[in-house]
């Protein structure tokens, strides 16, 4: 198969999720060999950030990239939609330090650059491909496991110990359409998160439009009345299923999708070795109670795999 690069550059304009600062990112057509690169056109160097394991600083909650000492903050959505739209070769242009959150999902990304399909390039497309399996496990029973395998097939299960949302699992391969069925999925939390960073002040990009509230146990009046007075919605309650009125879900393991989502992105990391920009992953990929760490530690353990050959 060819590499594929877009038809031509879309904008997306927001703010960031954890800076909550006005950004408005550009999508652009690159040629082949490129990867997927970040460019910072607020900072006069205009620095080049890579999407490559190598480049992970940070992943509290997101997944923040840094290269010579300048960053990208929350990239794995936008990282996502590529992946999920065959994308190759693509230059993100951002003048602002953080990918605008939009929803919470990659919907926007998906929709608006699906739209115009791709177009094919000269080179060969590169793929990863592994000889034995890898696994990553952390102390908290957290997995992910990538075998080989002839294409890419992955498979998600979560599991918060929530009565709400209980054990949910998600799957992707190639065919598995995903501008409709992976990228609408939301980011979520729980109210006792959202609850800390209002009586905090701790919020900045994030509102309650942009991810799915997951109320686990009681709470009182007047703890909705703080949350409907700092997000002005006096409408706001919960609802018989144990989630915030603030939006409806797109599909009852919405949730376990957009872990999902997460994973592609973060795998998209992985292909550093080939001197490639984030490469498509070849393997059977099985995580459990995963999130931005280990997703992260298994795209780096797969570069350190294919290098040492």
């Amino acid at each position: 198969m060819k590499q594929r690069t877009l038809k031509k550059s879309y904008s997306f304009s927001g703010k960031g999720l954890h800076t909550g600062k006005p950004v408005t990112m550009t999508v652009k057509p690159a040629p082949e060999n490129t990867g997927i690169i970040f460019i910072r056109t607020d900072i006069d160097q205009r620095p080049v950030i890579e999407a490559r394991a190598s480049n992970v600083s940070k992943t509290d909650r997101s997944t923040t990239l840094c290269q010579d000492g300048f960053a990208v903050y929350t990239v794995e959505h936008i990282l996502s939609a590529l992946t999920g739209l065959g994308v190759d070769n693509a230059i993100i242009e951002l003048d602002n330090i953080e990918v605008p959150i939009m929803d919470g999902s990659a919907r926007k990304y998906a929709i608006l650059m699906g739209k115009d399909g791709t177009v094919e390039q000269n080179a060969e497309r590169r793929y990863i491909n592994i000889d034995s399996p890898i696994e990553v496990k952390d102390p908290n029973g957290s997995y992910v496991r990538i075998e080989p395998a002839p294409r890419a097939d992955y498979d998600v299960t979560i599991d918060f110990g929530s009565e709400v949302i209980g054990i949910q699992s998600a799957h992707w391969d190639p065919d598995v359409d995903y501008i409709s069925q992976i990228a609408p999925c939301r980011t979520f939390c729980f109210f006792h998160e959202v609850e800390f960073l209002l009586a905090n002040n701790l919020i900045k990009g994030g509102d309650i439009h942009n991810a799915i509230v997951i109320v686990e146990h009681p709470i009182s009046e007047g703890q909705m009345g703080l949350a409907r007075e700092k997000f002005e919605m006096p409408m706001l309650s919960v609802t018989p299923q144990g989630y915030l009125n603030n939006i409806k879900l797109h599909f009852p393991n919405e949730c376990g999708r957009h872990k999902m989502l997460d994973l592609i992105g973060d795998l998209r990391l992985c292909g550093g070795f080939l001197n490639l920009c984030g490469g498509f992953l070849n393997a059977k990929v099985t995580a459990y109670k995963s999130g931005h760490t280990i997703n992260t530690a298994a795209a780096k353990a797969i570069e350190k795999a294919i290098g040492l050959k």
